[in-house]
């Protein structure tokens, strides 16, 4: 039975750093990476169950907003760009302006009752039925702002906070890291909290970069599998064989992406039909892999797109995973140093640039696209903002096809993919044995 959960937002407000930014910080501007940067909202949602031993929490719903409200004024000092205004090449971080997108920026902050228990959500979350409901909308009279909050309240005292940022000026690492320091703020250890705004200096910009956006999509599906520490141990055997690369056998991700992309290409019958060629689109961090190495705090779009062909035909199948798998490797180490120096000179060149233009010149179709991200391993369960770690986090739902996010579970030993298709791919690709296998569409969190 599917539980009907209303969210009506009750309050609305437009937090601003608790000083004002300086003069010579009014000017955030964007990196080349950022210009390459695609301008959705990334959506994250944070569930906390109420402290048993905290009874104030069910009725202290404004002492949790206040609180939450402070820390975030306070901690916005320190992330300036996030208050500001998105302009074309820049954020307009002047924050003494009127209220509103078009004037003094700020974060939107919502506040909003929820009608259900936060078990009901734990016991059966179904994302594509509600997930959304629990993150902030821009409608609410604003535009071009960064950073927008909703915090929701349970009857039972649970709180979801729900956090969309910029993609334009910020990766998924950087809201976390933002989520988490915020959340340190709230508890009274931000005293350390010192990012660094070095993307434009490592990465300048360069004039006349158009870069098209992601084409938004209608009828996308969303839905979350969950793989067990059992389940991907029995993935990563299983493929072992035939995918050992230079001695290293498959990572976890690595693993999972492979089988994946197989029960898709299977589910739809992609095999069954002339060869089509997809691009593997998989994000990768640089902090670690410039030199010198950057700090996990250094704030912006500080990831570069790996890329690699793969086929509906010759990287299908468990005998030929091994063909994606060392795709996806080989891409991935051509994100390296010398890549990142050319990259610093303005020279932006794709890894595959050779294969994508072999296959067009053999295909004659244009290439389907296919994105990946992890974010195994990002510290996304440590944000503590008083009343304990999360039970839950969750993204919310994109309006894009052939997304696929992978997230640790809790535990750190299991990993949530959150898979975004057509609803006429995904109503195959959920009914696959292969997945069902290994994978459960409905298991509770935590």
């Amino acid at each position: 039975m599917t539980t009907i959960i209303n969210v009506e937002v009750i309050s609305k407000d437009i937090i601003k750093p608790s000083t004002p930014t300086p003069d010579h910080l009014q000017h955030y501007q964007f990196s080349l990476l950022d210009q390459f940067s695609p301008s959705f909202y990334q959506p994250f949602i944070y569930f906390y169950s109420s402290a048993p031993d905290d009874h104030d929490h069910k009725l202290g719903s404004n002492d949790v907003t206040n609180s939450l409200k402070a820390s975030l004024s306070e901690v916005l000092t320190r992330y300036y760009p996030l208050a500001g205004c998105l302009k074309e090449t820049y954020v307009d971080c002047n924050t003494n302006g009127d209220t509103g997108g078009d004037g003094g920026g700020g974060v939107l902050f919502l506040e909003a009752q929820v009608s259900c228990q936060l078990s009901e959500i734990l016991e059966n979350p179904l994302p594509s039925e509600f997930i959304n409901k629990f993150l902030p909308d821009f409608s609410f009279g604003v535009a071009n702002l960064v950073l927008a909050v909703q915090v929701n309240f349970f009857k039972c005292g649970g709180v979801a906070v729900g956090v969309r940022m910029s993609h334009k000026i910020s990766d998924a690492l950087s809201l976390v890291t933002f989520i988490n320091n915020w959340a340190a703020t709230a508890r009274g250890d931000g005293d350390s909290v010192r990012p660094e705004f070095v993307s434009a200096t490592l990465f300048p910009p360069k004039d006349g970069i158009n870069i098209k956006g992601l084409e938004e999509e209608k009828n996308i599906a969303f839905k979350r599998f969950v793989f067990t520490s059992s389940k991907i141990a029995a993935l990563k055997e299983k493929y072992a064989s035939k995918t050992s690369i230079e001695n290293k056998p498959p990572t976890r991700v690595e693993a999972l992406s492979c089988f994946l992309w197989s029960c898709y290409a299977a589910s739809t019958e992609m095999n069954k039909g002339p060869e089509k060629l997809y691009m593997w689109i998989n994000p990768v961090n640089v902090r670690k892999r410039i030199d010198p190495p950057l700090q996990d705090d250094s704030f912006g779009n500080l990831g570069a797109p790996s890329m690699c062909i793969i086929s509906s035909e010759g990287d299908t199948g468990e005998g030929s995973t091994y063909g994606l798998t060392s795709k996806l490797r080989e891409a991935i180490s051509k994100i390296n140093n010398d890549f990142l120096k050319r990259l610093k000179d303005g020279i932006f060149e794709h890894s595959n640039s050779e294969e994508k233009t072999k296959a067009k010149r053999t295909d004659g179709e244009e290439l389907g696209n296919f994105y990946c991200s992890s974010f195994c391993r990002f510290p996304i369960y440590e944000a503590d903002f008083g009343r304990g770690k999360p039970t839950w986090v969750a993204i919310g739902s994109l309006p894009y096809k052939n997304l696929l996010v992978l997230m640790d579970t809790k535990d750190g030993d299991g990993i949530e993919v959150w898979v975004q298709l057509t609803e006429e791919d995904m109503a195959k690709f959920e009914a696959d044995q292969e997945l069902l296998n290994y994978a459960s569409p409905t298991l509770s969190c935590p």
